[in-house]
């Protein structure tokens, strides 16, 4: 019998489970650009009492959650300051330049993270011969980064320097589940954890359809002005949704059910990255915090040739970019999967 792929592409490939799509299914609905879909309404309340904030805002995706934020934070000929492996700076189309027609300031920072004694000598002078330094964004976990978890002091040290001088801060939550989840032992923080984490940061963006499961949807979520900006953002963007109850129910279902499972996910990671550590190809494996397991492979063998040959043996992953491979646990990997993962990679040999 053939064994179904191990596909550890991405924790974006995931499907509803039947449970999910049940809540899809019997999720009322409404027009939600005229902002009477109930369960797009309690989702975007839920998500900002969640993380201390006054209002929320539901969107397609991620990528468009993040460029809302840039546009309605900065002018054109601004600058944004955020570390070079940050999603919005390598994954969003050049949306910063395209959407809001602002510059970026790149912080070469630890595996997507740095201090504020970073940001602050990015930052322009009041002058008219340099950009407006307009925005600070983190992106917590920091997918480049191999899932890369914050330290809290350096983000708190961060938010005071900016507000110190006015300085909006972003949050580019992804997947900031698993941040939390892993910050606290690999269990689901309390509530006051989850508002005291969310009040850091000016604006936050947090998305349902990698690590929690669900097929569609990212909150933005700050303060009611903000959102207010952001709403009118959304609709020139062409974001704006009919009856999207069925969406939001997912989301709704995913919160309420996914996040205590969550913490398998990095258990499966670091199971993976154990292997790995064996493997006479693997050359080293960046350090596993939540759900990402990225590797570079020995100058002998090409990450395109290592990735042709997991696909032959039924695993599905992608090449990082020169000698990288990375892995991403998710929900629809079993551990059964996973230790036959790691039987598969034990005898790669090049």
């Amino acid at each position: 019998m053939i064994q179904p792929s191990i596909d550890l592409r991405s924790d974006t490939i995931t499907r509803p489970t039947s449970d999910m799509l049940k809540a899809m299914y019997e999720a009322k609905t409404g027009d939600d650009v005229f902002a009477e879909d109930p369960a797009a309404v309690e989702l975007q309340e839920r998500c900002a009492a969640l993380f201390g904030h006054e209002s929320a805002l539901y969107c397609p995706s991620g990528t468009m959650t993040n460029q809302i934020a840039i546009n309605v934070h900065v002018r054109p000929g601004d600058e944004v300051v955020c570390d070079r492996k940050s999603h919005i700076y390598n994954y969003e189309g050049g949306g910063i330049a395209r959407n809001s027609g602002a510059s970026v300031r790149l912080i070469e920072g630890d595996n997507g993270r740095f201090r504020w004694s970073d940001v602050i000598s990015e930052i322009n002078p009041s002058d008219s011969h340099y950009a407006r330094t307009s925005l600070v964004s983190v992106e917590d976990t920091c997918n480049r980064g191999g899932g890369s978890v914050w330290d809290l002091q350096d983000l708190r040290d961060i938010q005071t320097g900016c507000r110190g001088i006015n300085l909006p801060l972003h949050l580019d939550g992804a997947r900031v589940w698993n941040a939390l989840i892993a910050r606290n032992n690999n269990a689901v923080p309390t509530e006051d954890i989850w508002r005291s984490y969310g009040k850091t940061f000016d604006s936050i963006s947090v998305c349902f359809s990698k690590g929690l499961g669900a097929p569609v949807g990212s909150v933005l979520i700050g303060g009611q002005s903000f959102i207010e900006e952001a709403h009118r953002t959304r609709k020139v963007l062409g974001g704006g949704m009919r009856q999207i109850g069925g969406l939001a129910g997912a989301c709704l279902h995913a919160l309420d059910h996914e996040l205590p499972r969550m913490n398998q996910d990095h258990f499966h990671a670091q199971e993976l990255a154990k292997t790995l550590e064996n493997i006479e190809c693997v050359d080293s494996i960046e350090p596993v915090d939540t759900n990402i397991v990225i590797f570079s492979v020995k100058a002998h063998v090409s990450a395109d040739q290592f990735v042709s040959w997991a696909d032959k043996q039924g695993i599905a992953c992608f090449p990082f970019g020169g000698q990288k491979v990375r892995f991403v646990t998710h929900r629809d990997v079993t551990e059964d999967q996973i230790k036959r993962a790691c039987t598969l990679l034990k005898q790669a040999q090049f």
